[in-house]
């Protein structure tokens, strides 16, 4: 099954098989196949062409997902950078925008430590 131009797993349950398209989430999926009187329990191999359709149906209209989504996310990331804004500057050196920065950093750029004794040969060494 395809929708939004994803390729959907056949062989797992319509309610997880939905997440693989950007944007949908298990909640998000949930809602989708309540509001598509659709069994969660259902493999999306089981599904006829008519709740397929209506899944695909709900999906466009309510939904902003793939394509459309990342370029507003894209959008509001420039937008950070643009105004000077500190998430805009974290973003723009790829650095952790949010909880501990001062430590979590360490995640992105290796595990460097600046302090004096880092990188120092030991005493009992020739040179």
């Amino acid at each position: 099954m395809r929708i939004s131009g994803i390729d959907i797993p056949d062989n797992k349950k319509i309610l997880y098989s939905l997440t693989y398209i950007y944007g949908i989430g298990t909640t998000t999926s949930s809602i989708i196949l309540k509001s598509a009187n659709v069994s969660p329990d259902k493999r999306t191999n089981e599904l006829t062409k008519d709740e397929s359709a209506r899944i695909q149906g709900i999906i466009e209209k309510n939904y902003k997902t793939e394509g459309d989504l990342r370029r507003e996310v894209g959008e509001n990331i420039k937008h950070l950078r643009e105004v000077g804004a500190w998430r805009g500057t974290r973003h723009a050196r790829k650095l952790p925008i949010h909880g501990r920065t001062k430590t979590n950093s360490r995640t992105l750029r290796g595990n460097v430590r600046k302090t004096m004794g880092s990188g120092k040969k030991p005493s009992a060494q020739k040179t």
